[in-house]
C-alpha cells in the first residue's frame, strides 16, 4: 500500500509543516502545486532526521513530487506548464501513470476556458496511455473546477464519476466514439455530515450564485486501479499532529498552512502477472 498526498499550499514558506504532514501521514510520494520553497529547503525540512525523500525531475516550476521511493521509479513522460504525467515503476507492481496537475484559476479564467484545459489534459492523457500500452492512472491535482462541473464530468474531458459501479464499465460511446471513465470518490464530502471536511477551498463573496465550498483538489482513479483505491483511506486534511489548518468554523487558515487543504490517499498497486506479464518500462 502507497500513501499520497497533494497540498497546492499557495505560495506560502510551510516547510516544516509539509514535513511534519508528509512523516505523520507515512507519505510515499508527495505533489506540491504552487510551491516557491527552494529545493534544497524543502528537502532539508523533509530529511531532518533521516534521509528518507528524493527530489524527483520536473520541468514544470508550478508542480513538485517528491518521494520515499528512489527518485528513478517516477520518471517524467509529459510535461507542461499545468501538469505533469510521470510513469510510477516500483519494483515487483505494475507501472502506473502518475498525472498532477494545477489547472488555471477561476479568478482568472472563465469556466468554459477551464473546461477546455480539462478536455485537452483528458486527450494528453489518453495519449500517454497508449504510449505507456496499459491505462492505470492516476489523475491528482488542482482542478480549479468541481467534480460537477463540465470539464470534469464531460465524456470528452476528464469523464469523472461519482459511482464505482458506473466507472467500472470502463467507457461509454457517446456519438459513435468511445470515451473511458474516471472513478471520482470526491463526490462524497459534498454536505456530508459524518464531521468530514465539505471541500478543500472555501469562496465566499456577495453574489447569487457561491457554492461556498468547493472542491477543486481531487483525485480521480481510472478502473483499472479501482480495486486497490478505499474511498475510506482518502481524507480531506484539516489539521497536521496539533496543529490545525483550519479557521474555528472549519474555512482554511492560509495564515497557518494555505488557502487550500491538502487530500491525502493510499492506493494498493497491481503486483506483476505471475506469468511475467509486461510491465512498461520507465521513460529513458
Amino acid at each position: 500500500m502507497s500513501n499520497f498526498l497533494f497540498w497546492n499550499i499557495g505560495e506560502r514558506p510551510i516547510a516544516g509543516l509539509i514535513a511534519e504532514a508528509a512523516r505523520l501521514f507515512r507519505i510515499d510520494v508527495l505533489m506540491l502545486a504552487e510551491c516557491s520553497i527552494s529545493d534544497p529547503e524543502l528537502l532539508m525540512a523533509l530529511n531532518r532526521d533521516s534521509a528518507d525523500y528524493q527530489l524527483t525531475f520536473s520541468a514544470t516550476d508550478g508542480i513538485r513530487v517528491l518521494t520515499r521511493f528512489h527518485a528513478e521509479f517516477i520518471r517524467p513522460a509529459a510535461e507542461g506548464d499545468r501538469y505533469s504525467i510521470r510513469r510510477l515503476n516500483l519494483p515487483g507492481q505494475q507501472e502506473l501513470l502518475l498525472v498532477v496537475a494545477h489547472l488555471p484559476s477561476g479568478l482568472f479564467h472563465s469556466p468554459e476556458s477551464r473546461s477546455l484545459e480539462c478536455i485537452e489534459l483528458a486527450r494528453l492523457v489518453v495519449e500517454q496511455e497508449h504510449m505507456a500500452g496499459h491505462n492505470r492512472t492516476l489523475l491528482v491535482g488542482d482542478l480549479n473546477l468541481n467534480p460537477f462541473e463540465m470539464g470534469v464530468v464531460a465524456a470528452n474531458g476528464l469523464h469523472g464519476v461519482m459511482a464505482r459501479g458506473l466507472a467500472s464499465r470502463g467507457s461509454r460511446i457517446v456519438q459513435h466514439k468511445r470515451y473511458p471513465f474516471f472513478y471520482n470518490p470526491m463526490w462524497r464530502f459534498f454536505g456530508g455530515d459524518s464531521g468530514e471536511f465539505q471541500g478543500t477551498y472555501y469562496y465566499e463573496r456577495a453574489e447569487h450564485i457561491v457554492y461556498f465550498w468547493n472542491i477543486f483538489d481531487q483525485v480521480l482513479v481510472r478502473p483499472s486501479l479501482i480495486d486497490g483505491f478505499r474511498d475510506r483511506d482518502l481524507r480531506i486534511v484539516g489539521a497536521v499532529g496539533e496543529v490545525k489548518l483550519t479557521h474555528p468554523d472549519g474555512r482554511p487558515n492560509g495564515a497557518v498552512g494555505s488557502d487550500h487543504l491538502p487530500i491525502r490517499f493510499a492506493l494498493d498497486v497491481p503486483v506483476e502477472d505471475d506469468d511475467g506479464g509486461r510491465t512498461a518500462q520507465p521513460v529513458a
